[in-house]
């Protein structure tokens, strides 16, 4: 359940409570207007209703720049719910602006993003060349390419174009990144080419691409319905951070053949995360509020979709071709 708190003029206080009302707020409010004729309104909402009461309450109340709209997650509720509430809030899909909050907080290309990517690649790197799992485990979990991915898809989604700017810059700088990083590493440590964590990352396969695939899903499905994405986090990381330190690895070795598998490896990866990622976004019914929005996101994310398969089936024939020869 959600607390939502309404600050807006006193007139609003009908139209409110009409909202309240059939969104099935299951508690309805009225506090103490201020020296400014400002009313304080408060509703508990399930969190299933929460975007609708979100969207009904913007649509009514956008035109009072002063108007206020907060959200409190309550922790503890009495008398406890019943177990169809209980179901009923596990069932839910976390607010827009909570997604988005989430995922432009991850994706921001900042300077500790880009030490995180650093201290990842140099500990994959290791973990590789040694073939320690353990340590190439703990990269995963520093990883911070998980973020970006999701903004991503969660950008096309609601078909917003700067957080999916932005989205692709922060992918793009943190592979850029850890290829370069891991290049350097290749030439300045002469390593015998004999781990199997390593040549296990320069072979890509249809089952790369239904690894790939299944970690993107569970991860937006995670985001979505606000479980925990520790776990989430690691399963991207692997099938992302260790392909792209592996090209690197093998560049800086001049072995190109090698290189040439970990980096078709790293772009099936890439494309699976991101189409696993908007069609959950999109069989969860994730979108933009108002109707022209969505209209343009409708045709923004099938644009998309098509793009990634293509992209994904070309990747695959690739696969198969290196395979047959």
């Amino acid at each position: 359940m959600k607390l939502i708190e309404v600050i807006a003029d006193e007139g609003s206080l009908k139209t409110v409570e009409a909202i309240a009302e059939k969104q099935n707020a299951r508690d309805f409010r009225v506090g103490r207007k201020d020296a400014q004729d400002m009313q304080l309104m408060r509703m508990v909402v399930s969190d299933d209703r929460v975007q609708d009461v979100l969207d009904a309450l913007q649509g009514v109340l956008g035109a009072q720049s002063y108007a206020r709209l907060f959200v409190y997650p309550i922790d503890i509720s009495l008398p406890k719910q019943t177990e169809e509430q209980a179901e009923q809030e596990s069932k839910a899909v976390q607010a827009r602006e909570s997604l988005y909050r989430e995922v432009q907080k991850n994706s921001r290309l900042d300077m500790t993003y880009l030490v995180l990517v650093m201290l990842s690649t140099v500990v994959a790197a290791i973990g590789l060349i040694e073939n320690n799992v353990a340590v190439v485990i703990g990269a995963m979990v520093i990883a911070p390419l998980l973020g970006p991915n999701l903004a991503f898809g969660l950008g096309t989604a609601l078909g917003d174009l700067p957080l999916m700017k932005n989205a692709f810059q922060s992918l793009s700088a943190g592979v850029l990144l850890a290829l370069t990083l891991s290049v350097l590493i290749g030439v300045l440590w002469p390593f015998p080419l004999t781990s199997p964590e390593l040549l296990s990352r320069t072979d890509a396969g249809m089952d790369s691409i239904a690894l790939a695939f299944a970690s993107g899903a569970a991860a937006a499905l995670s985001l979505s319905t606000g479980l925990p994405s520790v776990l989430v986090g690691v399963m991207v990381a692997v099938a992302l951070l260790p392909p792209a330190a592996t090209c690197g690895l093998m560049i800086g070795h001049a072995r190109f053949d090698l290189a040439s598998g970990a980096a078709l490896l790293l772009a099936v990866n890439v494309v699976s995360v991101n189409l696993a990622c908007k069609l959950v976004f999109l069989f969860k019914g994730i979108g933009p509020r108002t109707w022209l929005e969505k209209a343009a996101a409708r045709k923004a994310m099938r644009v998309y979709i098509l793009i990634w398969v293509l992209t994904l089936l070309a990747l695959a024939l690739v696969i198969s071709a290196r395979t047959l020869s």
